[in-house]
């Protein structure tokens, strides 16, 4: 799926992870592409800093990490050759924290998939260079070879495997934001949402969901409120005032807005999540290269490297994700499906 403001990016074509263009505000916006600077001051040889500049988002943190030369000898020979792995990112305009945006630098890309792509040079053994474009121009980037591999919340699906091949790393999750005090938790059953008013945005992914949900209790004899708000502001306010009792949106935005509610008058939490492909299938988000290129499996090698040495946990940690990880690394897992992407 892609990554669109995080929150209409979860129409069918990205499913569940991506809005939060309102809740990054403040940060900095540019056109076009760019070749995104990345952050590795303060790291020492043989170590990745991820969550750095990251404006209360994420807890900076150094992860060792060195190559693996059994994971960078399967590389393909062009870009083991080059010595550079070119992540494309496609945060512009406006950056969709805590995935990827500008940092308090006002000029370095930081988020939690341009460190993961960090890391994942650091197992192949090469330097990473991040560039940054629009969503439509990262598959571009790929298609014309711009870019080796895209670290963009991009959604495994059926269709995009005609063109790319995937490395997962990352579930694709919508979350239930509730105030801290409440008592209410999802508990993976829809029936529990029975007499509770949830804000969702119009057209998304996630409303199709709770509508789906809304029609069941109906027949149930049940009822569930739905309201609508013009923007994540709105909805923070309407929730820490007790307007909603529950925020339903993509999971990282919702992570996100815990970190900087965690010291106010109103903190936030997480009460749950839900698959963003729906319940039948666990939506996956995957590292994206070029189908046939070869890339996917040492990609997902080195993820898997990452997953067993407990960098990847600490990674997620760190950007307050935990809730999205994954056992294994696969190449090509189930997407969603072609009736649905």
């Amino acid at each position: 799926m892609r990554t669109l403001p995080l929150n209409s990016r979860i129409l069918r074509g990205v499913t569940a992870t991506a809005a939060v263009a309102s809740l990054a505000a403040g940060l900095a916006a540019c056109g076009g592409d760019s070749d995104a600077a990345t952050r590795t001051e303060g790291a020492s040889a043989g170590s990745v800093t991820v969550g750095a500049l990251s404006n209360g988002a994420a807890k900076q943190t150094e992860l060792k990490v060195s190559e693996v030369k059994s994971i960078s000898a399967l590389l393909p020979k062009s870009v083991a050759k080059s010595g550079t792995l070119r992540i494309g990112v496609g945060a512009l305009p406006a950056g969709f924290a805590p995935l990827a945006y500008v940092g308090g630098d006002q000029k370095t890309l930081t988020g939690a998939e341009p460190d993961l792509g960090r890391l994942v040079a650091a197992v192949l053994g090469l330097k990473p260079e991040v560039k940054n474009s629009t969503w439509e121009n990262l598959f571009v980037g790929i298609d014309s070879g711009k870019v080796d591999v895209a670290f963009s919340n991009v959604t495994d699906t059926e269709e995009r495997k005609k063109k790319y091949e995937f490395a997962s790393y990352r579930q694709d999750n919508l979350g239930f934001e509730v105030r801290k005090k409440s008592t209410w938790n999802f508990d993976d059953d829809y029936r529990n949402l029975a007499g509770k008013t949830v804000a969702v945005s119009a057209g998304t992914n996630q409303e199709k969901i709770l509508l789906e949900w809304k029609s069941k209790l109906a027949k149930e004899g049940k009822k569930l409120n739905l309201k609508y708000y013009q923007d994540n502001n709105a909805t923070a306010l309407a929730l820490s005032s007790g307007k909603i009792d529950v925020s339903f949106g993509p999971n990282p935005g919702i992570a996100y807005h815990i970190t900087q509610t965690a010291k106010t008058p109103n903190p936030t939490r997480n009460a749950g999540k839900f698959s963003g492909a729906g319940e039948t299938l666990q939506g996956l988000i995957a590292a994206t290269a070029k189908k046939d290129s070869g890339l996917a499996a040492p990609l997902a090698d080195a993820i898997n490297y990452l997953i067993k040495n407990g960098q990847y946990g600490k990674w997620l940690a760190a950007w307050n994700l935990s809730n999205e990880a994954v056992d294994t690394s696969q190449v090509n897992p189930p997407g969603l499906p072609l009736d649905n992407s």
